[in-house]
């Protein structure tokens, strides 16, 4: 927090100070003071400007409180949400993709990032209501003890109360949240089901709807019965709790000063008015004392996660220096690789070997599952092999600076996401100037989606998604690909990279991409992936994969006349090819 923002800690601090000085002054001094003064006959004038002293006090301690509330806060809290946000997003774009995939990494991403900004500020303030909370106990409880000695003795009950039945108190509690927490987990489920419009139809086209009702009521049951199990041990202490915190000391000590002051008149009124308020005071102070001691210790795990996440060394930073790479390709070499996801599991590459010469077409094809989108991963140094190397002009992969190593890349990924920007954006990933509307018009004209966005009201400026904005365009699934395609298009790379494609295309629309992409691929290094032979039949270099291993190698016509794996699969798929094949006689 001193690094992200510290007004933050220094009027914090300050006005947990001022608030707890209140207290206070007001339950021990200003109380003295009054009732003293009445019993000593003091004149009115000298009173009521003690009194209007006081209030001014109080009067600038609430203007103060008034404009950290509605004027300071807000702006540094936004301040602290935007700065650490900044470097917990920074650090996560420069951690490798593995983490995002380690379940345990990420979830502690997810804990650190969950309302950061809230429990930062909280667990703050919580330090600084137990510093000052400390303070203001000492005062009050020196200040009974010089009063009655034997007073000061109630304040263990106030503290058996917090600490002990407190602690027990939250023990179950905790326990009891722990597991109602797979239950809630469940009802939150149902309520993202039920609210989504992902899952709008098939709740109106099937009886889905009373499955995951009848799952919404198991779960509250659940909950209703573990609720049922920790009642005597939550309220048993939870009683105590109140008893000793509350009602032993309060009346204990009106008691006790009553009796000091009625029958053994060895204490004055205006010591049992502030031995009483003195009590209160010192009551409440405990309880925030202990409330404040709880939630740092509940925050632990937080901040923990938070140190965690922040303190991790990259294996494969984004900012990872070296050598600038060659602006021309001559080979794109796999020597030997293999690869596991994780340390434990099988490898999902076994001991690949393959070149792609500079300036050629190359296809990797197989069914799904075969390991070709892993080798892309790898390709774009999103992983690194767990054996081998990848060379790149003859040179490891690794010896590159990665932010100009990736920039020799343009890729149409197969699980594409699209963003709820303007189509432009979606095309450029990036802010768009004027200087790219040509770009822009181009790599749409080839991805063969401009005729559909010119249809649309704003045009390329067309903001894509209605979740920001109510003008937004949904568009269909084979429209968003091409829109994933035209990023490829619009960006002016060395080595291209089309992962499926054409997946949910049409055989006709297929084969019109494809034709572009063949077209734009002069003088570039062109990648394919797919699943679908037609698609590949012009590659110089097809890979056929299967479980992670290149089975067949060559031509399309070379693996056709071998009738391995490749004829098979293509055999199979013939059927589909029929509405190519005719439109390719029509064209001819």
């Amino acid at each position: 927090m001193w690094d992200i923002y510290k007004p933050t800690l220094f009027n914090g601090f300050f006005s947990s100070s001022l608030g707890y000085i209140g207290w206070v002054f007001y339950s021990v001094f200003f109380i003295r003071y009054i009732v003293g003064a009445i019993e000593r006959s003091e004149d009115f004038i000298t009173i009521f400007t003690y009194i209007l002293i006081s209030a001014a006090f109080f009067m600038i301690t609430s203007f103060y409180s008034t404009y950290l509330m509605g004027s300071f806060y807000p702006i540094s809290y936004a301040k602290i949400y935007q700065n650490l946000y900044s470097r917990l997003y920074k650090k996560a774009r420069n951690v490798e993709l593995r983490c995002f995939e380690d379940s345990s990494f990420y979830n502690k991403y997810t804990l650190a990032i969950d309302n950061a900004h809230d429990k930062l500020i909280t667990l703050v303030n919580n330090i600084f209501g137990i510093i000052c909370g400390g303070v203001a106990a000492i005062v009050v409880f020196i200040t009974m003890y010089h009063i009655d000695k034997i007073a000061v003795l109630f304040v263990i009950f106030p503290i058996m109360g917090n600490f002990l039945f407190g602690y027990l108190t939250n023990k179950w509690t905790y326990k009891r949240d722990q597991d109602m927490a797979p239950y809630k987990r469940k009802i939150e489920y149902v309520n993202r089901v039920m609210h989504l419009s992902d899952y709008s139809k098939e709740m109106r086209l099937s009886r889905v709807y009373y499955l995951m009702k009848e799952k919404y009521i198991k779960a509250i049951d659940s909950i209703f019965e573990v609720i049922e199990q920790y009642v005597f041990k939550i309220n048993l202490p939870l009683w105590f709790r109140n008893y000793f915190t509350f009602t032993i000391i309060f009346e204990g000590v009106l008691l006790y000063g009553a009796y000091r002051t009625i029958v053994s008149k060895t204490m004055m009124l205006s010591e049992l008015a502030v031995l009483s308020s003195a009590m209160v005071s010192a009551t409440w102070i405990l309880i925030n004392f202990t409330q404040n001691i709880m939630e740092c210790i509940k925050q632990s795990l937080f901040i923990e996660n938070l140190r965690t996440f922040m303190e991790y060394e990259e294996k494969l930073p984004e900012d990872y220096d070296g050598i600038m790479p060659d602006k021309e390709i001559s080979t794109i070499e796999f020597r030997n690789v293999s690869f596991s996801y994780k340390e434990d599991s099988t490898p999902v590459v076994k001991n690949l070997s393959l070149i792609i010469k500079g300036n050629t077409n190359t296809a990797l094809v197989g069914h799904n599952g075969a390991g070709k989108t892993t080798i892309i991963k790898l390709l774009f140094r999103l992983y690194d092999p767990t054996e081998g190397e990848i060379l790149l002009n003859g040179k490891n992969i690794k010896e590159y600076n990665l932010k100009a190593y990736r920039k020799l890349f343009a890729a149409a990924f197969q699980d594409y996401k699209i963003l709820a920007l303007s189509i432009k954006e979606n095309v450029m990933m990036r802010k768009v100037t004027a200087a790219d509307e040509p770009i822009i018009t181009y790599a749409l004209k080839k991805a063969g989606i401009y005729d559909k966005i010119m249809s649309l009201p704003e045009k390329a400026d067309t903001i894509l998604t209605k979740e920001f904005d109510k003008k937004g365009s949904l568009l269909s699934g084979g429209e968003y690909q091409k829109i994933v395609v035209a990023r490829a298009f619009a960006k002016d790379s060395l080595i291209k990279v089309f992962d499926e494609p054409s997946s949910a295309l049409d055989p006709i629309a297929e084969y019109e991409l494809y034709d572009s992409i063949l077209k734009d691929s002069k003088d570039k290094t062109t990648i394919f992936i797919s699943h679908r032979l037609s698609s590949v039949r012009n590659a110089d270099m097809v890979y056929m994969l299967d479980d992670g291993e290149i089975i067949e190698r060559g031509t399309h016509d070379q693996l056709l006349n071998n009738g391995g794996a490749y004829a098979d699969m293509y055999n199979k798929q013939a059927k589909n090819y029929l509405a190519v094949e005719s439109l390719k006689e029509v064209t001819l």
